[in-house]
């Protein structure tokens, strides 16, 4: 089996800063993409960012410049620095991971989501 947990989210004031932790954990032979989506009340799912093995990104237009991806491969873990933060962030944020697992079968794989809240 493989899971991944997230950790990070909260309540924050606009203009600040958090930090997202997504950790994949179980059956992996090897991650290909890890990324994070997220969905706001009453509207669809939407992409936030993505980063490969090799560390190649991808950052959705209404983040860019305020939020950075990373990944440390030994630790299976992605990263989401999100800075400058807009009450239209709050959403809950989920973390992805298309990997393959020890039967050699690629698929993707979701965490549970944790809520971030911009508020004053």
């Amino acid at each position: 089996q493989v899971h991944l947990v997230e950790s990070g989210g909260g309540l924050v004031q606009p203009g600040g800063s958090l930090r997202l932790s997504c950790r994949a954990s179980g059956t992996i032979f090897s991650i290909d993409y890890m990324g994070w989506y997220r969905q706001a009340p009453g509207k669809e799912r939407d992409f936030v960012a993505t980063i490969s093995s090799d560390g190649s990104t991808d950052i959705a237009e209404p983040v860019k410049g305020r939020f950075t991806i990373s990944r440390d491969n030994v630790k299976s873990t992605v990263y989401l620095q999100m800075d400058n933060l807009k009450p239209a962030d709050t959403a809950v944020y989920s973390c992805y991971a298309l990997l393959e697992d020890y039967g050699r079968r690629t698929k993707d794989y979701w965490g549970q989501g944790t809520q971030v809240t911009v508020s004053s």
